[in-house]
């Protein structure tokens, strides 16, 4: 079964933590820990290029979105490939993350394929996604990167 990984960093270079993917059934399933974020609501999404470059991560591209569809899960003509579910950051700045997408896989080749060319970056922003508005949610700044490794 396929697998990968994403260490993420914040803007200053310090690891908050490693995402593992895991190839099932039901799509690519992100479990790990995060760690040192600010307590709140935050959105997760997969960015389509596989580079984190400080401070802003901007080098990770817009959301990893091979369909062409529109932002967020509530959305009628969404969601893109890389939309999650918000996660919940604790007082303690740690989350605990365990999430499954359906829209892409650890395959090599089709179509959501996160192992393509210019491969694909985990990144979570400031603020909380509203799951509707294009192209990011209003979710705000980007906060930690990592780029997807096999």
């Amino acid at each position: 079964m396929p697998s990968g990984s994403a260490t993420l960093r914040n803007a200053q270079g310090t690891v908050v933590g490693t995402l593992n993917l895991t190839q099932s059934a039901t799509g690519v399933r992100f479990t790990g820990a995060l760690n040192g974020l600010a307590a709140g609501t935050h959105g997760i999404h997969l960015h389509a290029v596989g580079r984190c470059d400080a401070p802003d991560f901007a080098s990770a591209g817009g959301h990893y979105n091979p369909a062409a569809a529109h932002h967020g899960l509530e959305n009628p003509a969404g969601p893109h490939a890389g939309d999650f579910p918000n996660i919940v950051v604790g007082a303690n700045g740690s989350v605990t993350v365990d999430l499954t997408n359906p829209r892409v896989t650890l395959d090599a080749n089709p179509a959501g394929g996160l192992f393509d060319t210019d491969g694909t970056a985990v990144v979570v922003h400031a603020g909380q996604d509203d799951q509707k508005n294009d192209p990011s949610g209003n979710s705000g700044a980007r906060i930690a990167c990592g780029v997807i490794q096999r």
